[in-house]
């Protein structure tokens, strides 16, 4: 029986989704019976503040949001803009005789679920209804089985919420007072910070080294083919029988790791000309089968690495692009640790493998993959293409981003059930004696596919992009021992020892997840927190840390070492994992996390107690010293510095003689900063330049470098009123992009304070004046503004030149287009070239279709057609921009207000906004995000 047949026997249902998507889709697949509607998300959770908390708490858990004393009971709130939809709920639910609660069925999903049934209060049946993809029978499947809502996996998130919200708001705090105000604290996002940190570290610290070996490119004498090439490229590998040292034999100090011969530029040249006449033959041809299996397939985390190394996407942009396709029915719940793959799925991957790629693709039997993370918290499936038959990408309708991310999904979930790829590997070892006696022998490696297998479908990227992929083939000579080669070219190579590599989005991701650290759902979240902090910030793809996170992680390691300890983070994980699971409660957990070792004796893991008091931790913080934990030496007396307003380089004692300081620009990474650059900052005129004395006011006039660039401004007398109704304001204008510090005078700078500057009147008598703004230097008349091209036209252009621009008609819209200013390349997904262009609003990256403008750590100088990729995926991602509705109405209705009603009005607005504002002041400074 279908549910709309059922639901005229037993009355109306409600049916409640968390996004509004979500909800249109699945309203087409239920019929008129049901009513389908979207919580939009969480409706209730911990108060962002003391403001939303209810009047009747007090102290503590007036500033947490839980009440530590009992039992750590949270205090829930309606957030303020769920409030109108919670009463259209309300309303629903009123007109209906049954209620299912349909969000993701994962732990949030399950709390959004518990929050709605404790808020809107149901009198009639209530049913968990749940489901992994968003497709007719699964619907209508969900509908027919519901199930009980999952109070283990409620408990489970609350903890998790609670612990977070501890942890954000007792660390947090100590941020403000130590290092700078409304920074926060999380319990991933420290740790992943931390990570980010140490691998900036590990580059400061390095040392490159040299090293040289040679390159030889070796001919059969006979003419080759495609299967049989007539020469190979081998690489130096002994000397006398020693190994030749790599890369791979450098430490981070520079210093040689192991005992092997390390050439240099002198030697190696030596050696190549030694080696000139030599005649060489095959030592040794050794040939081994080789065999790859198909990757498992997509779960979050792995689709979050792949979608950034052959799409160019963020974890945020990745999970964005992966929502709208799963709420549209076209691929399986996102959020997933499982690598399984249901009996329907397998039987449709596998058709499709027969049908696109023949039989001989086909393995006998169903590829099964075993999951490979830790306590994976979700009975999902992998990510795949949504039903029982999958649409190959072509027949989806999909465009842009979507198209491009279901395409990657459904390669790889066809690959992973088909056959291995097999071939053989070859290694070629040719020795030959040099004119001065030693011995050398190069090596050459090769590959031959003779099945490709699942490569026909899918081939993995790499982190590392001068990596090979695993579809490439190197063919070496059909070559047998013994056989005599002729020496074309002998090169001698120099290389040095490159740093460690920054973390990228997706290499982030790999590394906390093989750490046990968090949950792979909240990934793309701990990432986008970090960056929107300015923890971090991106260099093409590369993660590089600001030095405040510097001074953070120094405070944290310092001074709350376990909290940022990779180890227990895990432990926490597991521990988290056990109360989900029933092996722990949750209450007796979070005491011996807070206050400490008394209780809660039953969940000590065997080896050992790793909690132990964060409230004694954040109690006593007389032992942080703020200026230690926020200095660093950089060498030769110099001290970086992380204050209030930004990092400075400093040297000397303030006050005393000698004493230097310079402001470090924001985007610099900071194993950028040596000696020699900090030398540079000092050289740079920065500081007070006093210009002389305003001849009319009396006023000194002096020159600054503000962290908004160079500037001029007046010192008004002591005793001046800087507030109330009699306040002066001092006189300040930024300088000319063609002025500078040490060359501005005291007459540029009158001239700069003068502005704005009286052009003149219109013939109605309309005031025109010359300003400098944001944009740039402009006219003015009422409400109508024209650009000027230079800046010193605010001082020379005549009223006839002014009346002339206005005679012009206005341009409405774009300006003529400029050239742009760097080219990038063709976009992976538009395939249009993409370039750098200047807009009103700064530089942006533009593919003609798309605009995306630059963030403040990228640069038009250095950014790489990655970063500008990456961009533009996450402006796709976003949408079109909401519109926001014009304010028409009133201009047309032709009612007059009466005197009494005008009064009304706004004493009414007048309330409103004192309101507004109260409630405002009331808030503080966000200490954690809601996860992790």
């Amino acid at each position: 029986m279908s549910p709309t047949s059922e639901t005229a026997k037993g009355g109306r249902r409600l049916v409640i989704v968390e996004s509004p998507a979500k909800a249109k889709t699945i309203k087409g697949y239920l019929g008129p019976g049901y009513v389908v509607e979207a919580s939009v998300g969480h409706i209730r959770d911990l108060p962002n503040g003391a403001a939303e908390v209810p009047d009747k708490y007090t102290g503590e858990v007036r500033r947490l949001g839980v009440d530590v004393e009992h039992d750590f009971q949270p205090i829930y709130v309606v957030n303020a803009d769920k409030k109108a939809q919670v009463r259209k709920l309300k309303e629903l639910l009123a007109e209906s005789d049954e209620l299912f609660l349909a969000t993701d069925e994962d732990r949030e999903g399950e709390a959004i679920a518990w929050h709605l049934q404790e808020v809107l209060k149901p009198k009639v049946p209530v049913h968990r209804m749940v489901f992994h993809e968003i497709t007719k029978d699964a619907i209508r499947d969900a509908v027919a089985n519901p199930r009980e809502l999952n109070q283990r996996m409620v408990d489970a998130q609350e903890t998790r919420r609670i612990l977070d919200r501890l942890y954000g708001y007792e660390v947090s705090p100590v941020l403000w007072k130590k290092v700078m105000p409304r920074l926060s604290a999380g319990r991933v996002q420290s740790v992943a910070t931390r990570l980010v940190v140490e691998r900036e570290r590990e580059r400061i610290a390095f040392r490159s080294a040299e090293y040289w070996d040679l390159t030889g490119t070796f001919s059969t004498g006979r003419a080759g083919d495609p299967s049989d090439p007539s020469s190979l490229v081998a690489r130096l590998n002994t000397v006398d029988g020693k190994r030749v040292a790599q890369g791979r034999d450098f430490g981070a100090n520079g210093q040689l790791k192991s005992e092997v011969l390390h050439l240099d530029e002198a030697n190696a040249r030596a050696l190549a000309a030694a080696l000139a006449d030599t005649a060489f033959a095959v030592r040794s041809v050794e040939s081994k089968p080789y065999r790859r299996s198909p990757y498992a397939p997509f779960r979050t985390t792995t689709l979050q690495q792949e979608a950034s190394r052959k799409l160019g996407f963020g974890a945020k942009a990745t999970m964005q692009v992966a929502q709208k396709l799963y709420e549209n029915g076209f691929i399986t719940y996102m959020r997933t640790d499982s690598t399984t793959l249901s009996d329907t799925a397998v039987a449709a991957a596998r058709a499709q493998v027969t049908q696109l790629y023949g039989a001989d693709y086909l393995p006998e039997k169903p590829r099964v993959y075993a999951g490979k993370v830790k306590n994976a918290q979700e009975a999902h499936e992998a990510i795949r293409p949504s039903g029982d038959r999958f649409r190959t990408p072509a027949e989806t309708g999909l465009t842009g981003d979507q198209f491009r991310l279901y395409e990657l999904i459904w390669k790889r979930t066809v690959a992973s059930q088909m056959k291995d790829a097999t071939g053989n590997s070859v290694t070629v070892k040719i020795g030959g004696r040099a004119s001065d006696g030693r011995d050398a022998e190069f090596s050459a490696s090769g590959k031959t596919i003779t099945f490709h297998g699942f490569m026909k479908a899918y081939v993995e990227g790499a982190d590392d992009p001068n990596a090979e992929l695993d579809d490439r083939e190197r063919r070496l000579p059909q070559v047998a021992e013994g056989d005599a080669l002729a020496a074309e070219e002998i090169t001698a190579d120099g290389h040095a020892t490159k740093p460690p590599a920054r973390y990228t989005e997706a290499s982030l991701v790999k590394e906390l997840e093989e750490r046990e650290i968090g949950r792979p759902s909240t990934y793309a979240s701990i990432i986008g927190t970090i960056l929107d902090r300015g923890y971090v910030f991106k260099k093409g793809t590369a993660l590089v840390p600001s030095f405040l996170s510097f001074a953070v992680v120094n405070l944290l390691e310092k001074h709350f070492g376990r909290l940022v300890d990779y180890d227990f983070t895990a432990k926490m994980e597991d521990d988290l994992d056990r109360i989900a699971r029933g092996e722990a409660q949750s209450v007796p957990w979070l005491k011996r996390f807070y206050f400490g070792s008394e209780d809660a004796t039953e969940v000590v893991p065997s080896g050992g107690d790793h909690l132990g008091g964060l409230k004694e931790l954040v109690t006593d913080l007389g032992a942080i010293d703020a200026r230690e934990i926020s200095s660093f030496p950089v060498g030769e007396g110099i001290v970086l510095r992380v204050g209030r307003y930004g990092p400075y380089v400093e040297r000397g004692e303030k006050d005393a003689e000698g004493h230097q300081r310079a402001d470090i620009p924001d985007d610099m990474a900071p194993d950028e900063l040596t000696v020699a650059y900090a030398e540079e900052l000092f050289a740079k005129p920065s500081g007070e330049f006093q210009l002389g004395k305003d001849p009319v006011s009396g006023n000194e006039i002096v020159a600054k470098d503000g962290r908004y660039g160079p500037y001029v401004t007046e010192i008004l007398p002591e005793g001046t009123p800087k507030t109330g109704k009699n306040a002066v304001k001092a006189r300040t204008a930024s300088l000319f992009k063609t002025m500078s510090l040490d060359t501005v005078t005291l007459d540029d700078a009158l001239k700069l304070m003068s502005l704005p500057r009286v052009v003149g009147a219109d013939a109605e008598g309309v005031e025109i004046t010359a300003q400098n703004g944001r944009y740039g230097p402009y006219l003015k008349k009422g409400t109508d503004s024209r650009s000027l091209e230079t800046e010193d036209q605010l001082f020379t252009i005549t009223l006839d030149e002014a009346l002339a621009i206005y005679a012009q008609p206005k341009q409405r819209g774009r300006a003529a287009a400029k050239p742009p200013l760097k080219e990038l390349g063709t976009d992976p997904v538009s395939e249009k070239p993409v370039v750098v262009k200047d807009g009103r609003f700064g530089p942006y990256v533009t593919d003609g279709e798309t605009n995306a403008t630059l963030r403040r750590d990228d640069d038009v100088e250095t950014i790489t057609p990655e970063r500008g990729y990456e961009l533009l995926a996450e402006k796709r991602a976003k949408g079109p921009a909401k519109k926001t509705a014009k304010k028409t109405a009133a201009k047309k209705a032709p009612a007059k207000k009466t005197a009494a009603a005008k009064k009304t009005t706004a004493k009414k607005a007048t309330t409103a906004k004192a309101t507004t504002a109260k409630k405002t002041a009331a808030k503080k400074p966000a200490a954690s995000s809601s996860e992790e």
